[in-house]
């Protein structure tokens, strides 16, 4: 079954995670994605470790784990586009590309003749985006950004953790995650309008704004109240009761999300009182009145174990849920059914297969691929540079000597 993107060629000037993610999702999605790296080193995550693969006699590898996380589906290609020849041999493949997405801080490609001005001559086609820390424009435009400083500008933090503790950033780079699928988003957007129009664009995303725009609920409770939010730990601030809770021998997720799950909540847990009581009947009153309702959910919470409630609560329709260590995730019979915890064949590793975590994109009719396990560091180059751009043997000898691939 052939996937939505079969057929289209990313030229893949990212490394870290913003980027690369972006462009394993467009590889998941039917892409050939040409990872560009450089010589002897590649991408800096390669050796963001431990943890590392395993080799079959149990030493590390050089692949990180981190690196697996965002580069399945491509082909790595090690090319120094520093040089004239490297220059040549990046633009070559630009003028055979859809899309080219880079995250380099501004102006730097351009110094390589890879800039979006200067490669929309050989390809005007091309659908080209830039992920950056802060943008193309603005006063920070020039400014390097990075997952964790922009949590903190962008409010994330500032929201997260205990009302009485430090803010804290989220447990994954969430800034980097969201602006590889917003540019991901963009760029599919911008070849329907190739597609329509026949001309390609450029596609500007940052991380910050990105994170701006990740904080929905709580961003538009500011902006239509004034009042600035403030932590608030593992509650909502819009809906009550919506947290964690403590029960007689471990802590549960509650998540009552309307009225008549509240009036049930309450009859299993034994005070149908409360559905009554004026100041808790609606959701509203329970968020104005959260001070004085919680602390007596909280006793009654305690005096049964978390089986007792996460049973009973899901067989009345009250939604409920353990807290999973990340063992406990992959082993889930459901993540299992859903084909998150995939293998793929990959050179090194032990056992000849390195475990992922696979696409949560399901659609009937173009379903999504594992083709390539993330790539040894110029694993593709030779393949490439061959069936793409004809250069042969000796040329390709001559270019290793010089260390331009």
């Amino acid at each position: 079954m052939p996937g939505p993107l079969d057929g289209l060629r990313v030229f893949d000037l990212t490394r870290v995670l913003a980027g690369p993610t972006c462009t394993q999702i467009l590889g998941d999605l039917g892409a050939d994605v040409i990872k560009i790296e450089r010589p002897g080193t590649g991408d800096d995550t390669r050796k963001w470790g431990p943890p590392f693969v395993k080799d079959a006699d149990g030493n590390d590898t050089s692949e990180s784990g981190y690196f697996l996380a965002a580069n399945r589906n491509k082909r790595s290609l090690t090319l120094d586009f520093t040089s004239e020849e490297g220059q040549k041999i990046a633009r070559d493949l630009v003028a055979k590309s859809d899309v080219l997405v880079e995250n380099f801080k501004l102006g730097t490609l351009e110094k390589y003749g890879l800039g979006y001005e200067q490669v929309k001559e050989i390809n005007p086609k091309l659908v080209y985006c830039s992920i950056t820390g802060f943008g193309h424009t603005g006063p920070d435009a020039h400014k390097p950004g990075y997952d964790f400083l922009v949590q903190g500008m962008g409010g994330i933090m500032s929201i997260t953790g205990e009302a009485d503790g430090e803010p804290l950033r989220v447990g994954v780079p969430l800034s980097d995650l969201m602006t590889g699928m917003w540019a991901a988003v963009s760029i599919c957007a911008a070849l329907r309008h190739r597609e329509v129009t026949g001309h390609g664009q450029y596609i500007d995303i940052s991380l910050l704004d990105s994170t701006v725009a990740t904080l929905a609920n709580q961003g538009l409770n500011y902006l239509t109240s004034g009042i600035v939010p403030e932590r608030i730990g593992n509650t909502h601030p819009n809906v009550v009761p919506y947290q964690v809770f403590a029960t007689a021998d471990g802590d549960i997720v509650v998540a009552v999300g309307n009225d008549q799950q509240f009036v049930r909540f309450c009859e299993f847990a034994g005070v149908p009182e409360l559905a009554e009581d004026e100041r808790f009947k609606g959701n509203e009153g329970r968020v104005r009145n959260r001070d004085i309702l919680i602390p007596m959910l909280a006793d009654v919470m305690k005096s049964k174990p978390s089986s007792y409630w996460l049973e009973g609560l899901e067989k009345i329709s009250v939604s409920c849920g353990p807290i999973n260590r990340l063992d406990e995730v992959f082993a889930h019979p459901q993540v299992q059914a859903r084909g998150m915890d995939l293998k793929m064949d990959h050179p090194l590793a032990k056992d000849g297969q390195v475990r992922l975590i696979g696409s949560p994109i399901k659609m009937s009719e173009s379903a999504v691929s594992y083709r390539n396990a993330p790539p040894l560091l110029g694993q593709h180059t030779d393949e490439v540079l061959a069936d793409l751009l004809s250069v042969d043997d000796s040329q390709r000898a001559q270019l290793r000597e010089k260390g331009v691939i």
